[in-house]
């Protein structure tokens, strides 16, 4: 069994008594062994981590791998249109080689910032790609093909004849969930109810039900749509959601951020997850999700960086940042988002989401070894003497910050090298594949 340990650092554990402390951490194949003060066992790879925080890995809850050849291609425009003119029929233009280089970009970025598990809507053709990405790079994900069979505006390449959606799902979930010794698992993944039939939708959680596997969607992310589902459908989303019996525990539902009164005690009620995409919702122009009230009810959330057309990057330390800053002026109060919960959120809530809480989300004998070790002696972090460690983490922290990931006790980074993934032959190709994007793009104006 190979044995890592990682000596010198500042040990960020997130256990149940949110310790830290200054020591070594050993991990045993996929698994933390032992965390002490000074550990001096024999094993197979060493990293000094002195200087450095050594954290539970990163965990995004909502992202589209599917879209980050579209970064920079979509700016300025409010969601509706961003999806109709842009996204949309970029999405239907993937080819199979496409998604997968879409796919392991998105990948490269977010290992190199200290994410280590996604929960990823792909898109209707294709998400074989990303399956296979994911695989390759060591990577974990909750990931599912995006599914559409219905709404004006959706591109013949993208929407779907309903029982065709249903099988290849299905075909999807019982190929990938559980594989790579359960770093893949799969979800459905309806892409909002604009988008999706009640025949989809109701056979969706039923399937999702007899298969015990997760949804993953949007709800009341924007003015737009959410007239668009009452218009439709005679209710607003949470509670069209709650009538086909989708809300629960295994649901994840993105932005939820307009939101009434008997939407947010339906999702705190029943358990439902949230993931907060606040880059996005910002850029979007949608709003900004009431969070403090939402954890205040009891709901579930976690943090995630949404799709690089809408955020720009996949920086999970960018996420926090913005998480915690939205709220105080919202508020009038400094202290409405402080930097612990948002640290909760990005790793705890991120690992409830994935219904592993028990396997992730903290630095604990006996969980999978997810992890990244942070450099805070750079410029921007100094001096960190005396400072609160989380709060660094959440306010001054970034991405190029993270000098080694760890996923499943594999070393994915080290020293900002990928270890999985050949950077630069990864960049010269989405260049190549980038030439037909925009191409695509020209016929899109």
């Amino acid at each position: 069994m190979q044995c890592l340990l990682i000596k010198n650092g500042t040990l960020v554990t997130m256990n149940g008594q949110r310790d830290i402390f200054q020591g070594d951490l050993l991990i045993k194949g996929e698994r933390i062994e032992r965390l002490a003060a000074q550990i001096d066992e024999p094993a197979d790879q060493v990293i000094d981590a002195s200087g450095c925080a050594v954290i539970p890995g990163l965990i995004q809850s909502h992202i589209h791998l599917t879209q980050r050849l579209f970064q920079g291609l979509a700016d300025d425009m409010t969601l509706l249109d961003w999806l109709k003119t842009r996204i949309w029929p970029l999405e239907a233009g993937h080819t199979w080689e496409s998604n997968y280089l879409s796919a392991r970009l998105g990948i490269a970025e977010l290992i190199a910032g200290g994410t280590t598990a996604i929960i990823d809507m792909g898109t209707v053709n294709h998400t074989e790609a990303i399956f296979q990405a994911i695989d390759e790079t060591g990577f974990r994900a909750l990931a599912g093909k995006c599914m559409m069979d219905h709404g004006r505006g959706v591109p013949g390449g993208l929407l779907e004849e309903t029982g065709a959606s249903l099988a290849e799902a299905e075909r999807l979930a019982e190929k990938w969930h559980g594989a790579a010794g359960g770093r893949l698992e799969y979800a459905f993944a309806p892409r909002f109810v604009v988008s999706c039939t009640e025949r989809l939708l109701n056979r969706v959680g039923e399937m999702a039900r007899s298969m015990n596997l997760k949804v993953h969607t949007h709800a009341s992310e924007n003015l737009q749509e959410i007239a668009l589902v009452e218009a439709e459908r005679g209710m607003r989303n949470v509670t069209y959601l709650k009538k086909l019996g989708l809300t629960g525990e295994n649901l994840i539902l993105a932005h939820c951020i307009w939101l009434d009164g008997e939407e947010k005690q339906i999702l705190a009620d029943s358990g439902t997850m949230i993931a907060h995409c606040p880059s996005s919702n910002l850029k979007l122009a949608s709003g900004i999700a009431q969070i403090p009230e939402l954890l205040a009810l009891g709901c579930h959330v976690s943090i995630a960086a949404d799709g690089s057309p809408c955020s720009n990057n996949l920086d999970m330390f960018t996420e926090m940042r913005h998480a915690a800053l939205i709220q105080k002026p919202r508020l009038a109060d400094s202290t409405a988002m402080p930097a612990a919960t948002v640290f909760e959120m990005a790793t705890l809530g991120g690992a409830r989401a994935l219904g592993k809480e028990a396997e992730l989300g903290s630095l604990e004998p006996g969980k999978l070894a997810d992890l990244a070790v942070v450099n805070l002696e750079t410029l921007h972090n100094s001096p960190g003497q005396g400072r609160d460690v989380v709060s660094q983490l959440v306010y001054s922290v970034r991405a190029a910050d993270v000098q080694a990931t760890v996923v499943n006790g594999k070393v994915l980074m080290q020293d900002r090298q990928l270890t999985t993934i050949n950077q630069q032959e990864l960049l010269a190709e989405a260049r190549r594949v980038n030439g037909a994007v925009l191409e695509q793009l020209k016929s899109l104006a």
